[in-house]
């Protein structure tokens, strides 16, 4: 009995003597491939930190971001700090007509003077007038300041965009949580809804509605209101579709399986369990249709169906192109610079939609 005490005492020593070895070995070639050894004090990275790691070492990301940023602080604080002009204040200081108005006086002695007195018959607006110190980017046909209407034309156009893709996303993941998890009639009722929006041709619909607005004197300062509407009705079946896939997937996993056998109900399963898995994908897509959607506002606005004057988008000032050509051949600083937003804007959503797709894969080591 002894000498087997022994003898498991003494495997037991050269077991931990060889682990001990293989430990430091381990070490050595760390340190001789250039690597710290390893520190049994470490600590662990969390996911969040990981995806933040991993996001910020891209340059395209953080250049994206830097874009999104500055076009927000410009937007939104920029006309904190640049007061001249209103957002639908005009320059009315262009050129005015004098005209003369005759007067005849007769005095105490019976004589008669006649005298002209000049009087202000019209005055111009300052229409398209060239840059200058108290026109940082002149002013457009309707003498309106074009970088105070810069400003508010990013708050609308940015606005809408962001409105519009969460209520997208929201009304995505219940549909498409519902269809995804129950399948059957209800994900095969949900699927054909979305086959015939999707079907539906989008563009003619949205403008046969701006005619019907119009139509019904809609207010300017309200067609946004619709607009976010109707983007949002005709967006959100790709969401749809998106969050289904995902979860046709992820039901049949094993913590699935687990929360059936410990009877949670549906809700919980689906808002819980599922689609908190499928986040990163719609993350990385709301990112992505950010862009798109900029475009689609800016188009629209373009076709005179967005926000109107007096009011501003970038999309509204670049549709004054359309109706003269003369301001599209020689004056850049009036339709150019919303140009160059909407450009800066979509290029950042990209930009930033790539680097979380490659910061949420959980295949990438770099």
């Amino acid at each position: 009995m002894e000498e087997d005490k022994k003898k498991q005492s003494e495997e037991g020593l050269q077991e931990d003597t060889s682990a001990e070895t293989e430990l430091n070995a381990g070490d050595e070639l760390a340190v001789a491939d250039g690597e710290k050894p390893l520190d049994r004090n470490v600590r662990l990275m969390s996911p969040a930190r990981m995806v933040a790691r991993r996001f910020f070492r891209s340059k395209l990301s953080v250049i994206g971001l830097v874009m999104i940023v500055t076009l927000l602080l410009f937007s939104w604080l920029g006309p904190v700090f640049y007061q001249r002009w209103g957002e639908t204040e005009r320059d009315e200081s262009g050129k005015i007509d004098y005209g003369y108005e005759e007067i005849t006086v007769i005095d105490e002695n019976g004589e008669e003077f006649t005298f002209y007195q000049v009087t202000e018959t019209h005055r111009t607006i300052n229409s398209l007038a060239p840059i200058s110190g108290e026109h940082l980017l002149g002013t457009d046909k309707a003498g309106m300041d074009v970088l105070t209407r810069l400003m508010y034309g990013g708050r609308i156009s940015l606005s809408i965009s962001f409105i519009a893709v969460f209520a997208i996303t929201f009304i995505g993941i219940v549909f498409g949580g519902i269809a995804g998890y129950f399948g059957g009639r209800i994900d095969n009722l949900i699927m054909r809804f979305c086959d015939i929006l999707m079907c539906l041709p989008t563009l003619p619909i949205l403008l046969i509605l701006g005619t019907l607005l119009d139509s019904l004197g809609v207010d300017s300062k309200y067609r946004i209101y619709f607009l976010m509407i109707f983007l949002t009705v005709f967006s959100w079946p790709g969401t749809a579709r998106l969050v289904r896939g995902q979860i046709l997937f992820l039901r049949e996993q094993e913590y699935m399986v687990a929360a059936d056998a410990m009877g949670y109900s549906a809700a919980r399963k689906i808002f819980k369990h599922l689609i908190p898995n499928v986040l990163p994908q719609l993350i990385v897509s709301m990112t992505l249709s950010l862009g798109s959607t900029i475009l689609y506002e800016a188009s629209l606005s373009y076709l005179n169906m967005g926000v109107r004057a007096p009011y501003a988008a970038w999309g509204t000032m670049i549709n004054i192109i359309s109706e003269d050509i003369n301001i599209l051949q020689n004056y850049f600083n009036v339709w150019g610079p919303p140009g160059i937003c909407i450009i800066i804007a979509v290029l950042g959503f990209n930009f930033v939609g790539d680097g979380l797709r490659d910061a949420l894969d959980p295949k990438m080591k770099r």
